[in-house]
């Protein structure tokens, strides 16, 4: 017994260093390769050129104009959907969570056809933003507001659905009116989950790629520059230079979120109330009328794309047709590019939640390699605070060298799923670690004791209880992967062109009815494999109910 105890043990050893080694040459490496590749003289020298400093100011002025719209917003649904008793929920939560099916060219796209130069409602910009043009900072302003909301409406939801009703009720006996309640108790309480949000607004808008592509017009951004340098230049020098650039908003961000989150306390102890808002009509119209208003925004912007798609000449004949969906004689790589796109996100998926599962399981029920442990614990945290586009920026220049052993892989599905789930991996990661450290570590010791390999009480107790969160990390990832844009920008070849690259494309040559009917068919792809895992999540819930039960 304990020669096979051992045996075990060293297996999961090797599983520890191999997902260690897997970790490394697809994320490590490729970041390195930008560090070495950016020499302190080309730094100097393009940091100063005042095309740079342009493109520096303008990323982040949109990013903090984004988010000063984004954030307001976003804290008003969140609160009506945690602290008010306003009707309509679930439907409210579904639209504002929609954007996440899309690629982030889709709302540009819908902005172009609604306030472009043939746009429906290109009058109401003389009225209300004194004439100006869509095609500029305005249009990257809203259309980054529409890519970014639904993150910081999940974390700040999360924040605010903690809350110990003692508190309230102790401000309440004290005479606190509801204004005194919300700045004294919850803005505080919530402090954490408002610099994380904006945190990440800020990073997303200001490293985003495909809205400044569709509609930025004339204005330069650090993420068009990156482009710019490495596919139309191939100036990998001054494309790491960027590269860097884009890297510092998304470093600051994350160790201004680290530092918040060391002095953040927790909400709720064990004593604590669950917090459950009372009736009020005044509060509760109010929000109704906010959170409706943002509703039509996300619909707005979500709808005229997919209307367009199916509208024969957009506003000169509104007839139906189908004829946008005949990719073959459209540029942008066909239904096979929505089929590259399908198989890549399916690979990534179920790669990427078996890699994370592994490496979860590992780290906190198999401590048997504590060397690699610790190594994977530091670099599981990294794409976190490395934008999409750096990463693949890294991966096209550490992947594509004549002498690095893995140069077959460049161009190919394989290292384009590798960068989706590398791009992806800290969401992945902490969400199935924090579901198995709700797991009792005595149920691993009890399986042990019996003379049982460790894998078998992996299989046969842990998988079955962290399933619910293993269908969120595959949904996470495959619709991530199906509407990805800036990791694969330079990774891919014309066999291996993805659907959200296509948009991209089609809009390039003109084909706007084109891209808005493939961005249609990868929100439909992500809605339907979405609503497939609810179903499959809440068949197995119910059967692990039942197995508990007995």
């Amino acid at each position: 017994m304990p020669g096979v105890r051992g045996a075990d043990d060293r297996f999961a050893a090797l599983l520890q260093w191999l997902c260690l080694a897997a970790l490394l040459a697809f994320l490590v490496l490729p970041l390195l390769a930008i560090l070495t590749r950016a020499g302190i003289a080309d730094i100097a020298r393009t940091v100063a050129e005042p095309r740079i400093q342009a493109a520096a100011w303008n990323s982040l002025a949109i990013a903090v104009a984004t988010l000063a719209l984004v954030l307001p917003a976003a804290f008003v649904v969140a609160f009506a959907l945690t602290r008010s008793r306003i009707a309509g929920k679930p439907v409210l939560r579904l639209v504002c969570l929609a954007p996440l099916l899309a690629p982030s060219l889709m709302p540009a796209i819908s902005l172009v056809y609604l306030f472009g130069n043939q746009g429906l409602l290109k009058g109401w910009l003389a009225v209300f933003a004194g004439g100006a043009s869509i095609y500029g900072p305005l249009g990257i302003v809203l259309g980054e507001a529409f890519y970014t909301f639904p993150h910081a409406l999940l974390v700040l939801t999360a924040a605010l659905s903690v809350a110990d009703a003692r508190l309230y009720e102790a401000a309440e006996t004290l005479g606190a009116g509801p204004l005194r309640r919300f700045v004294t108790i919850t803005l505080p309480n919530a402090r954490y989950g408002l610099v994380s949000a904006a945190t990440l607004v800020l990073t997303m808008a200001a490293t985003d790629f495909g809205v400044p592509k569709v509609i930025g017009g004339q204005t330069n951004v650090l993420a068009l520059e990156a482009y710019k340098q490495v596919i139309g230049q191939h100036d990998f020098e001054r494309g790491a230079v960027v590269g860097l650039l884009l890297l510092l908003p998304a470093l600051a961000s994350f160790a201004i979120q680290r530092r918040v989150a060391r002095r953040a306390q927790a909400g709720m102890t064990g004593r604590s109330v669950q917090y459950h808002a009372r009736p009020h009509a005044g509060r509760d119209m109010l929000l109704s009328l906010a959170c409706g208003a943002v509703a039509v925004f996300l619909l707005a912007l979500a709808g005229a794309a997919v209307a367009a798609a199916f509208i024969k000449l957009w506003p000169y004949d509104m007839s139906l047709t189908l004829a946008h969906f005949d990719f073959e004689h459209q540029d942008g790589g066909g239904w096979g590019a929505f089929r590259n796109s399908f198989v890549l996100s399916g690979a990534s998926a179920l790669a990427g939640t078996l890699l994370v599962f592994v490496n979860a399981y590992l780290l906190e029920k198999l401590p048997v390699a504590p060397g690699a442990a610790l190594l994977v614990r530091a670099i599981a945290v990294i794409p976190m605070a490395v934008p999409g586009m750096v990463l693949g920026l890294g991966y096209a220049m550490f992947f594509s060298h004549p002498a690095n052993p893995l140069h077959g892989l460049y161009g190919g599905m394989t290292l384009m799923a590798a960068s989706c789930i590398c791009h992806f991996y800290t969401t992945a990661h902490m969400t199935l670690t924090t579901s198995l450290r709700q797991i009792d570590g005595e149920i691993e010791a009890a399986s042990r004791s019996l003379g049982q390999g460790w894998w078998v009480c992996c299989l046969r107790v842990t998988l079955p209880i962290v399933l619910p969160s293993l269908l969120n990390v595959f949904r996470y990832l495959f619709v991530s992967s199906m509407t990805t844009v800036s990791c694969v920008i330079f990774l891919y070849s014309p066999e291996t062109e993805l659907a959200s690259l296509a948009v991209l494309n089609m809009d390039d040559a003109g084909d706007t009815a084109a891209a808005a009917a493939m961005a249609t068919l990868i929100v439909a792809c992500s809605g339907a494999v979405s609503l497939l895992l609810n179903a499959i999540g809440w068949y197995c819930g119910r059967r692990l109910q039942r197995w508990r039960a007995n």
